[in-house]
This record gives structure tokens, sequence and C-alpha cells, in this order.
């Protein structure tokens, strides 16, 4: 049975308090790019404090991505239930703005 929107949400907050980091699967390299942007980089897109969350929440999700082996569809989904600050985001990351 597919996750409804507030399991998503559960899930998206329960990964921005976890430590544990996984940069050996699926996604290692989109997460490696898209750990090593720069400040000036994510101001580019989102200078709000707010957005900053998006990001980091973002990372998480790539992370658990990487982690579980998810399809790139499954991603895809992840990423735009973020919103459009995370879409730009990813964006700036070749492996994930060909998904995009």
């Amino acid at each position: 049975m597919p996750e409804t929107r507030e399991q998503r949400r559960e899930r998206f907050i329960r990964l921005t308090t976890e430590i544990n980091e996984s940069f050996n699967g699926r996604y290692s390299v989109a997460l490696g790019q898209l750990t090593g942007l720069s400040k000036e980089e994510i101001n580019s897109v989102t200078p709000d404090t707010e957005d900053s969350i998006t990001y980091s929440v973002l990372i998480k999700v790539v992370e658990e991505a990487s982690r579980k082996n998810f399809t790139q569809a499954e991603l895809v989904e992840d990423i735009k239930e973020l919103g459009e600050v995370a879409v730009k985001i990813a964006k700036k990351i070749p492996s994930l703005a060909s998904l995009l």
C-alpha cells in the first residue's frame, strides 16, 4: 500500500534527525555532489533560512534513497514532494537534474 502524505511527511521528519549517513549506495555520487554545494550555490536558489531546512531534508532523502536502493521514480517522487525549492536545488546536481 502506498504511503499517505502524512506518512511521507513523518518519514521526512525522521530523516532530519538521523545521524547515520549512507554514501555507499546507488545515489552516492549525487549525494556527494549535493553535500558539496557551497553556501553561495545554495543561496542562489534559496536565500531564505526556512528553505535551508529543505536542503537538509533533501540530503536526507537522497541518503535514504541511496541506502535503501530506491528506484529513480521513487527518488523523483520524494524530491517533488519536498516542493519547488528542493527541485531547484536538486537540478544543480547533474545526475539528479537528468531525472527531473
